[in-house]
């Protein structure tokens, strides 16, 4: 296992957040969602509207963005922001997704806990995600501490709430 680190992400951070965004989608949901609608979320239009979009979200603070390193390639990313639609809950885990080679390194774990360091250190006590009911990481994220808190169904889409109350101890 090499070591890694966290960072803030930097503009020039997003075309490999991008191509991270794009991959682990593949590597995640082949298999879980329609395989028309994955096409279109992975193919290389939706990889340049990524790339286009975190460079703005980092460039204008839309949201707190970590990405972590690994013998100087960026393998993974989180990022945080205001809650969209989840009542009582004031920050939002918007993405966090990392490479499949690195997975179980400890990588998620630690930039799950730069996102929450993060938020309580703007003042804030707990945190809310959407993930898809079919994917795996549902289950990592309650080892994380989180618990199912509703669903919806957006589109083709069926994805389940999950919380942090409180943030465990640093």
């Amino acid at each position: 296992m090499a070591p890694f680190h966290i960072r803030r992400a930097e503009v020039t951070d997003a075309p490999a957040i991008a191509a991270i965004h794009v991959q682990s989608w593949r590597e995640t949901y082949t298999g879980l969602i329609a395989p028309d609608f994955l096409s279109r979320m992975t193919d290389e239009s939706a990889r340049q509207n990524r790339e286009k979009s975190w460079q703005a979200t980092i460039s204008q603070g839309r949201e707190d963005v970590f990405v972590a390193e690994q013998g100087g390639e960026v393998v993974a990313f989180a990022s945080v922001g205001p809650a969209r639609d989840h009542p009582g809950y004031a920050s939002e885990l918007m993405t966090l997704y990392s490479l499949q080679r690195v997975q179980r390194q400890g990588i998620g774990q630690s930039l799950l806990r730069a996102v929450m360091e993060q938020v309580r250190g703007q003042g804030g006590k707990n945190l809310a995600l959407w993930v898809l009911a079919s994917n795996p990481t549902r289950q990592w994220y309650a080892a994380q501490g989180a618990r199912e808190a509703g669903e919806k169904v957006d589109g083709e889409l069926v994805e389940v709430r999950m919380v942090w109350d409180t943030f465990p101890n640093p």
